[in-house]
């Protein structure tokens, strides 16, 4: 399997593109499909042309809600930015740029959407423009697409690019220790708390033991991947994973291999951008999927102290 997340401004059509690529229903909330703008995360996937599968994360884009849009791209490794060919670069198109090159994200494909509503001359402009910007980030060149979710045209130069970006994802390690942060927890009836996320490596089995947050520890009763009923799962993969255990477990934070991993609750960081000197004294990280308030304490002109609170 192979994980990509869109990206873009609000409005910009990346719902519609991963309805159109899927065939399926990214918006979850009888709220995101009324007002026609995502709120929360959506996963769907579709099959991959070497047999495997592609699965999305959809974010929102609207700029109250980029503490989720970072919970969902925070651990997933390729993105599908989607830029309006009938409204080109804007606000959060910069500010979702931004979150990717913080993270250093790397494999990244543009999709030049709402085609159908622009001319030719606009369409080119506004693909020369965002592929400038993208270029001048850590995600480098990336291949760009010309589409229309609402027309179906491009959908098929689409897949192949999709194609082309996930063959050259760096292959994951799936002996890796297991840190898998959790995007979404439920209650299932008759089966307990389940959790989701993006496992990015390692390999999560039936009958594992995993440490969660405040010393708690759980057991795997049972894991799916795609609503497929899985013994295991590898990494890359959307995992679902069906808990008991002594603990409780939310959102924004992470299942671990038992005594894998390090919890730390003040981190010494180098900065980009703004002088150390001149950053608020309390700040949000994040890292993950994870959003957690910080007191940051200036070290020196591109260093900084941040003690998590």
């Amino acid at each position: 399997m192979h994980v990509v997340a869109t990206a873009g401004h609000v409005d910009h059509g990346k719902s519609t593109l991963v309805r159109a690529l899927t065939g399926m229903e990214p918006d979850r909330l009888d709220e995101e499909r009324r007002r026609g703008l995502t709120i929360e995360l959506g996963f769907v996937w579709t099959k991959a042309a070497d047999g495997g599968a592609i699965a999305f994360v959809d974010v929102p884009g609207h700029e109250r809600l980029v503490t989720t849009m970072l919970a969902g791209v925070g651990p997933v490794p390729a993105v599908l930015f989607a830029v309006a060919a009938d409204q080109g670069w804007q606000r959060q198109s910069a500010e979702h740029l931004a979150v990717l090159d913080a993270l250093g994200v790397r494999h990244a494909l543009l999709a030049v959407t709402r085609c159908d509503l622009a001319d030719a001359a606009t369409v080119r402009r506004t693909r020369e423009d965002a592929l400038a910007r993208i270029a001048a980030t850590s995600l480098g060149d990336v291949e760009a697409v010309e589409v229309s979710g609402a027309t179906g045209a491009g959908l098929d130069d689409l897949r192949a690019a999709l194609a082309r970006l996930t063959a050259r994802l760096p292959p994951p390690d799936r002996d890796a220790d297991v840190r898998l942060w959790t995007d979404r927890v439920f209650t299932v009836r008759g089966r307990g708390t389940v959790v989701t996320g993006t496992l990015g490596a390692g390999t999560v089995r039936v009958g594992d033991r995993l440490a969660g947050p405040g010393g708690g520890t759980f057991r795997v009763r049972g894991l799916q991947t795609l609503k497929e009923e899985r013994s295991e799962v590898g990494a890359v993969a959307r995992v679902a994973v069906n808990l008991h255990g002594t603990g409780r477990i939310g959102r924004g934070e992470a299942l671990l291999a038992p005594g894998r991993w390090l919890a730390a609750d003040v981190v010494d960081v180098r900065l980009r951008g703004d002088p150390a000197a001149d950053l608020p004294a309390r700040l949000t990280l994040h890292a993950g999927s994870a959003a957690v308030p910080v007191h940051v304490r200036p070290l020196g002109a591109d260093t900084a102290r941040l003690k998590l609170r």
